[in-house]
């Protein structure tokens, strides 16, 4: 009986001494971060991050959200490792996780302390690391890459439990590269003073003018862009617009409360620059010489209190029209008329305008000048002209509405019968075409023309009789393999046309 009594006793102290098991061995390094939005989380027996006992996960590949009272109050934990009491311990979570450019809301909570960091514990934006019952608190942020997580909770006895979440916040979707046309901004606006985080378009300016005076709706309210509305507290807006200037003198004011700063080259420098905090006290005004196309950036940020930004401008000068050269070129059934102005020269529109008297014109052809900058020849044809003496003269309109006119060019086209004419052979291999009036033809002229309408020979053949024979010579005018049109006229008047092949 005492040997079974003493039997008993050693088993149960040999179990009450924990002898029946092996002693556990704690896994993890306690220094891996976890990835694919699963946290790893290295529990320890202390709150104070002493006496290791293993770890745990928490999220999954689609959220690295959770919510975790680790199983109830009282009793230990299951760890990769060793069990941990649930009265007094901590856990440090670990998390790598790259976040695409934009706004995040972080919330974490936590009965007792807990505090969250974003650059691997060095600095602590959301921080509560005391006793407390459940309590969570929110921090939104821009980021953009790659950040080292770290959650840290510790319990301090009775109820517990640690919580986080992040959610992104609205953003805009537009390509903020792409400059504004037609005198209209494309502004591109942005939470935070130094262009952080993108949150929509909006647009200023006119069609007809460019400038604008914005306040934002007033101080301390919320902006609406094309995508997200931004508190007008600590915000900032980048404009852009591509505009053509012609030659001439232009001056640009701008100003603001907070900063801003003007660019003609798409923000390599700035003609205006008043990048400080300060109130709308004055402006700044720049004058410059321009010609050409300008990538213009407006920037702006407001830091707090009152916000308000402008944007003027005027034209000082432009430099007038110069017409260096207007000819009219007789093309068989077709007038085309060819004229060049100075690259100094700022056209807005051109009417080529036709009379039969020289004194009564009309306007047939209108040209816009479009985005003129170097290039400085025009042309027109006019498909239908008068038969016999026409005059022509150019409408001209330059970009501040003042109008001149070139000198009349007469042109003298009369329509005979162009079966009047034979031509042969119409296949030309040795050099020589011959031609046959059937009417008498004074003062005849040869003119043969490739396709393009570039005259290639012009040959006078003096007075020719009814059916004469004329051989009009090929060889000589370097003329390459293929079609051209050949024209008799007699007296500066068209009479017939045809076609060869030269081979």
């Amino acid at each position: 009986m005492k040997k079974t009594l003493l039997t008993t006793i050693l088993i149960t102290g040999y179990i009450l001494s924990g002898f029946t098991q092996p002693s556990c061995t704690p896994l993890g390094d306690q220094n891996t971060y976890g990835t694919g939005n699963v946290w790893i989380g290295y529990a320890y027996n202390t709150m104070s991050f002493g006496s290791y006992g293993g770890y745990i996960t928490e999220g999954v590949a689609a959220s690295p959200n959770f919510d975790e009272n680790f199983g109830g109050d009282n009793g230990n934990f299951t760890t990769h490792g060793c069990d941990v009491d649930r009265s007094t311990f901590s856990v440090r979570f670990k998390l790598t996780k790259t976040f695409a450019a934009g706004s995040y809301t972080f919330t974490v909570g936590g009965d007792d302390g807990f505090r969250m960091s974003l650059d691997g514990g060095a600095t602590w934006p959301i921080n509560e690391w005391h006793d407390q019952s459940y309590t969570t608190r929110t921090y939104t942020v821009s980021l953009n890459g790659t950040y080292n997580m770290i959650l840290e909770f510790y319990e301090n006895n009775g109820a517990n439990r640690v919580s986080f979440a992040v959610a992104a916040n609205c953003n805009g979707s537009e390509n903020t590269s792409i400059y504004g046309t037609g005198n209209i901004w494309n502004g591109y606006v942005y939470d935070g003073i130094n262009f952080n985080t993108y949150m929509g378009m909006v647009n200023e300016g006119t069609v007809t003018n460019p400038a604008f005076d914005q306040n934002f709706g007033g101080t301390n309210t919320t902006y609406t862009t094309s995508g997200c509305g931004v508190q007008t507290e600590t915000f900032s807006v980048r404009y852009r617009l591509a505009k053509f200037f012609a030659a001439g003198t232009y001056n640009f004011t701008v100003g603001g409360d907070d900063g801003y700063r003007f660019s003609l080259d798409g923000g390599a420098t700035w003609l205006i620059n008043n990048w400080t905090l300060h109130s709308y006290t004055s402006t700044t005004s720049a004058t410059v010489t321009l010609n050409g196309n300008y990538n213009l950036v407006l920037e702006y940020y407001e830091n707090s209190g009152d916000n308000r930004i402008t944007f003027s401008m005027r034209t000082l000068s432009i430099m007038p029209v110069s017409l260096e050269s207007f000819t009219a070129i007789q093309k068989i059934s077709e007038v085309v008329l060819n004229w060049s102005v100075s690259s100094e020269s700022n056209p807005k529109s051109f009417e080529v305008e036709r009379s039969s008297n020289g004194t009564n014109f009309t306007g047939i052809i209108r040209v816009e000048s479009g985005t003129y900058t170097s290039v400085k020849d025009f042309t027109a044809t006019d498909k239908a002209p008068l038969s016999g003496v026409s005059y022509y003269r150019l409408k001209i309109t330059d970009l501040t509405g003042v109008i001149t006119y070139s000198r009349i060019l007469t042109v003298n086209l009369t329509a005979v019968n162009s079966e009047a004419v034979t031509f042969y052979p119409t296949v030309v291999s040795e050099g020589y075409v011959t031609l046959i009036g059937h009417n008498s033809i004074k003062g005849a002229v040869v003119t043969i023309i490739d396709l393009s309408g570039r005259v290639i020979s012009k040959q006078n053949i003096g007075n020719i009789l009814a059916s004469q024979p004329v051989r009009i010579s090929t060889g000589n005018c370097n003329l390459g393999r293929g079609m051209y049109i050949i024209s008799l006229a007699g007296s500066g008047t068209a009479v017939a046309t045809g076609k060869i092949i030269i081979q």
